[in-house]
């Protein structure tokens, strides 16, 4: 792009005339590069790092090991529940099934037996033989029987509900007790690299202490900051021109993939993602870049120079008069005006 300067207008500030080219209106970004699928490692309790598995570089896959925490809260927890399991257990309480059973089989026969002798007095009763009494008496002593037979039964059918459940309680803790132990051993979360290990073996850690940084190696992500006032003019898709301190003089081009709906208050800006349309061959996350999102494209505009305007409608001719303009995009440098000036003008730039 060029713009011809026609020289001073007797001290009035250079003279400049408007220029064809092509322009983009953009949305100015800082950020850093991210691995896709990074994520932070924590711990689930406190403890002491015990052993750490891997080192810092080392290729990892989903469910690697990465270290082990020790916690004698937990193992005690876990021998407890392995403890109350086996207390618990059907098999250990065979004993109290046992004599519940052997009660039901006194009862059964004892009930059987009253029945008997109730019949035989039934059968005198009908020969005359016997008293009403004794007849009353009987049948008063079969359903005391037939009553206590049926709650032995179900004291049996109660004592065995009750040790199920007990046992499968006790089963349960123990993987619940087993499960706490299991989380005490860090394991990666995706197929990728360990890029940080935070601890050392030794070291004291809790639920808030990073562990490891890890994610993918073949994918990044660009992570960026938009200000709160640019953010309703970003949308997915939208090209993004890319510029890193590591690859200077280069010119990267990525789209806009997401939009965090959430501004951080402290810094009234945005997260905005993106993904390169072609990534540079070596990347690493953390490294700065600065951005433009691009949000509108024109090849062929009418240019004249930002500061070529007094305000968003006036531009001040070769002679000095106020000239009314409408513009269009602009970017840090040039605007577009759509209305109001031909290629051939001539226009005064307010002196500094």
């Amino acid at each position: 792009m060029v713009l011809v300067l026609l020289g001073s207008c007797r001290g009035r500030g250079e003279v400049v005339r408007p220029v064809i080219s092509a322009i983009s209106e953009c949305v100015y970004a800082t950020g850093n590069v991210k691995s896709a699928g990074q994520y932070q490692a924590f711990a689930s309790a406190s403890g002491v790092v015990k052993t750490v598995y891997v080192r810092e570089g080392d290729s990892v896959q989903v469910g690697t090991p990465l270290l082990s925490i020790a916690s004698e809260g937990v193992r005690l927890n876990e021998e407890n529940a392995a403890l109350a399991a086996r207390y618990a257990a059907l098999e250990a309480n065979q004993d109290q099934l046992r004599e519940a059973r052997a009660q039901v089989a006194l009862q059964r026969r004892t009930m059987q037996n009253e029945l008997l002798q109730l019949t035989r007095q039934r059968r005198l009763w009908a020969q005359a033989i016997g008293t009403r009494q004794a007849l009353e008496q009987r049948e008063l002593s079969y359903a005391g029987s037939r009553t206590a037979y049926a709650a032995a039964v179900a004291r049996y059918g109660t004592l065995q509900q009750k040790l199920d459940f007990a046992a499968r309680q006790a089963r349960t803790n123990l993987r619940i007790a087993r499960q706490q132990a299991s989380d005490f051993v860090l394991r990666s979360r995706v197929r990728g690299v360990v890029y940080r290990l935070y601890p050392k073996a030794g070291e004291a850690v809790g639920p808030q202490t990073p562990l490891a940084l890890l994610g993918e190696t073949r994918r990044y992500v660009l992570e960026m900051q938009v200000d709160e006032a640019d953010i309703v003019r970003v949308r997915p898709g939208q090209p993004v021109l890319v510029t890193l301190d590591s690859y200077p003089e280069q010119v990267f081009e990525a789209r806009v993939s997401t939009v965090q709906p959430v501004m951080n208050p402290a810094s009234k800006s945005f997260v905005v993602e993106a993904t390169f349309v072609r990534q540079p061959p070596v990347l690493y996350p953390q490294l700065s870049f600065e951005a433009s999102i691009v949000l509108r494209r024109r090849a062929r505009a009418l240019l004249i120079p930002r500061r070529a305007l007094l305000n968003d409608s006036t531009v001040l001719g070769r002679d000095g008069q106020p000239r009314r303009v409408t513009t269009g995009l602009r970017d840090y440098q040039m605007v577009e005006i759509r209305a109001g000036l031909k290629p051939d003008d001539e226009l005064t730039l307010p002196a500094p």
